[in-house]
């Protein structure tokens, strides 16, 4: 009994080191992610910009010259519109590979950051496997469990969207940002020595439902971003084909050019939401399950419940309103990141200030 309890000791150990290995491996590829922005190619939305501000300076310059010198003629200039948005009613989108590509070093830099990237999640995996063999059941009985294995999955299903050759190496640098924040509060915050788990939990729904819940949070991270770096693309081409508009300054431009258009980001987001919301629909209902097995009722109106029923509705919200005409663009991206946020405050506000049934594992 005392060599079994020394060895699942040994495998907690071996999985605090493995996540601890991955963070520094995660920091690298950020730092790769970091100089791919740096040294990466602009959109071609970008491109475009720079190079109608080049044309434009070019005659101005010219038209000085010609009246300093007494010249006749005037030259007048009209700021060519830069189109930026798709077609109402197209699916196409104006836009190309945002960071990823178009120059040598840039793509040097790319490929470092998705191989470290890679290195990172493999040694991530394996912490969160190890921990999962400490405590012989689901690695995702506590807050700490929850948070390693979340981002894991976030990181996983990024790296799946690379192997199927969706242009997504944009999200990289977000994602491996709050990747490092989400391991960083796991390890100091939010840690939890190996346990068992309370008798309600030990159930295959613990499998089922809550590695759906994870799943769905993790895809549903990614539309998050993409949903959030969309409001700031929007305003920047906005400001771009507005002539009376304030420019964006220098750094706010070298940032923004080097993400896919907005529209690109908004179909993105939305069709990432849109596809995991089933999968959070199930998630329910597969926790109306478990709930009646454990406790004898499908529903108690449970903290925990009722936030992830909210958590429902708003992102039943923001997908009837992609379906309406007046809750396209910024509406219903707002829509989106608030459905989001009620998913996080279910997660973090409810485990932490909430009494209910679900806090048995405390934190």
């Amino acid at each position: 009994m005392n060599l079994a309890a020394a060895a699942n000791e040994t495998m907690a150990h071996n999985s605090n080191m493995l996540v601890y290995s991955a963070m520094a491996v995660y920091t690298l590829a950020f730092l790769a992610h970091m100089a791919e922005w740096v040294f990466g190619s602009r959109s071609k939305v970008g491109r475009t910009a720079a190079a109608l501000t080049a044309q434009a300076k070019a005659p101005a310059t010219a038209s000085a010259r010609a009246g300093a010198s007494g010249s006749a003629g005037t030259v007048v200039l009209e700021r060519p519109k830069v189109i930026s948005r798709s077609v109402p009613g197209s699916r196409d989108v104006p836009d190309g590979p945002g960071a990823a590509g178009g120059t040598e070093k840039g793509d040097l830099y790319g490929r470092i950051a998705i191989s470290l990237t890679v290195l990172a999640w493999a040694l991530h995996v394996g912490g969160v496997v190890t921990r999962a063999l400490s405590v012989q059941r689901a690695p995702w009985g506590n807050m700490y469990e929850f948070s390693t294995t979340f981002a894991a999955v976030a990181v996983g299903a990024y790296l799946l969207l690379l192997v199927l050759k969706k242009n997504v190496r944009w999200i990289g640098l977000p994602l491996i940002t709050s990747v490092l924040l989400d391991l960083g509060l796991a390890v100091s915050v939010l840690y939890t020595a190996s346990d068992q788990l309370v008798p309600a939990l030990h159930s295959y729904w613990l499998w089922i439902h809550v590695s759906c819940a994870i799943i769905s949070g993790a895809v549903l991270y990614l539309g998050a971003v993409a949903t959030l770096l969309f409001l700031f693309r929007d305003r920047h081409e906005a400001k771009l084909a507005d002539p009376t508009a304030k420019q964006p300054g220098t750094f706010a431009t070298s940032v923004l050019e080097r993400l896919p258009s907005a529209a690109s980001l908004d179909k993105f987001a939305y069709r990432i939401n849109a596809t995991v919301f089933p999968l959070w629909t199930f998630t329910i209902i597969a926790g109306a399950i478990w709930a009646e097995a454990a406790w004898g009722r499908y529903w108690g109106w449970d903290p925990k419940e009722v936030w992830t029923f909210i958590t429902w509705v708003a992102y039943a919200g923001y997908l009837h309103a992609r379906a309406t005409a007046g809750w396209k663009g910024r509406k219903a991206a707002w829509l989106g990141l608030i459905a989001f946020a009620c998913y996080l405050f279910n997660y973090y506000g409810v485990n932490i200030f909430v009494t209910g049934l679900h806090s048995y594992a405390g934190v």
